[in-house]
């Protein structure tokens, strides 16, 4: 293979970038022409496409967002779409794409895949919900993005001796409140994953008043089946105290990525480039038991995500 394109769609991730920069340079140092399409899959079907240098990368291992950019693209979700996207890339003479980004991104990957096209799936989403790889690129910095929030906002709390519910992404897959309530000490961790009782969480944030903690945070992902605002008015009524809600949306996304996500991009980006030189078919890279991993890219997409119980069970201990 000798001619490929690489996209960011969905929602941006902090290392995108890095994962770009790994693909664009391993493509050319192996005498393939890389060529990097804007907008997603959105621009690709306007043809939003420009050949990649050495130089188109630079400077951008450490930056946020995604120089592609990115967009959802309700068009390209038609099979007349779909077909023209492929007329595209043969038109510009490309034979293999690299794409990064979440689920969605990958689905549309695998309808180019079964038109033809040989599609490698690089995992960059901060919600870390691909059931095939243990650790999606954005995750880490997502979950750091929301620990230092959480000590600013425990400074406030503790002054005022209020309740504070931080509502964090994850309409799904409940990581980042997991990891980030985990890490932060949260007096009650909201996740999709786990059956809400909120009269048991009153009773929590009772307790610990009655014992003499001063403040309380609750972390709560946004797929969990209460408003934020109801939530923060039934723990007002029930214990006293005064309580604010805190709504984090996309700050979550921005940043200069940790340096876990840009190795995690690095590895994954550079081994998808690999395997479009040397195979043509259709997979999804990522990293399981701490090693790098390459999947079908159906059969990627058909995994599911196994909630680990005994972190949350140790969040709750801990609390």
């Amino acid at each position: 293979m000798k001619r490929i394109g690489v996209l960011t769609s969905g929602g941006d991730a902090p290392g995108m970038n890095a994962a770009l920069r790994a693909a664009v340079r391993t493509g050319l140092s192996h005498d393939m022409e890389v060529y990097g399409i804007r907008h997603g899959y959105e621009g690709l079907l306007d043809g939003e496409i420009d050949r990649m240098n050495w130089s188109s990368v630079g400077e951008i291992l450490h930056r946020g967002g995604t120089i592609l950019r990115t967009a959802r693209s309700k068009r390209f979700m038609e099979p007349e779409w779909q077909d023209k996207a492929v007329k595209i890339l043969e038109t510009f003479g490309i034979e293999g794409l690299v794409v990064i980004g979440g689920n969605g991104s990958f689905q549309g990957g695998l309808a180019l895949a079964e038109r033809g096209i040989s599609v490698m799936g690089v995992p960059g989403t901060i919600d870390n919900d691909l059931g095939y790889t243990d650790y999606t690129i954005g995750f880490d910095t997502a979950v750091n993005t929301v620990l230092d929030i959480i000590s600013k906002i425990r400074d406030t709390s503790t002054s005022h001796e209020r309740a504070t519910v931080i509502e964090v992404m994850g309409r799904h897959c409940g990581d980042i409140a997991l990891h980030a309530g985990l890490g932060g000490g949260a007096d009650g961790i909201l996740i999709p994953e786990i059956e809400l009782d909120v009269k048991q969480l009153c009773m929590d944030v009772l307790k610990g008043q009655n014992a003499g903690k001063g403040h309380s945070l609750i972390i709560k992902a946004e797929g969990v089946d209460i408003t934020t605002d109801e939530l923060v008015k039934t723990l007002e009524d029930v214990t006293g105290r005064e309580t604010r809600a805190v709504i984090l949306g996309h700050i979550q996304r921005g940043g200069s990525p940790s340096q876990r996500d840009r190795m995690l991009a690095s590895i994954t980006a550079a081994k998808a480039v690999q395997l479009l030189y040397n195979d043509n078919s259709s997979k999804a890279v990522g990293v399981s038991g701490g090693e790098l991993v390459a999947y079908d890219l159906k059969e990627a997409l058909e995994m599911t995500r196994d909630f680990d119980r005994r972190l949350y069970d140790l969040a709750v201990t801990l609390s």
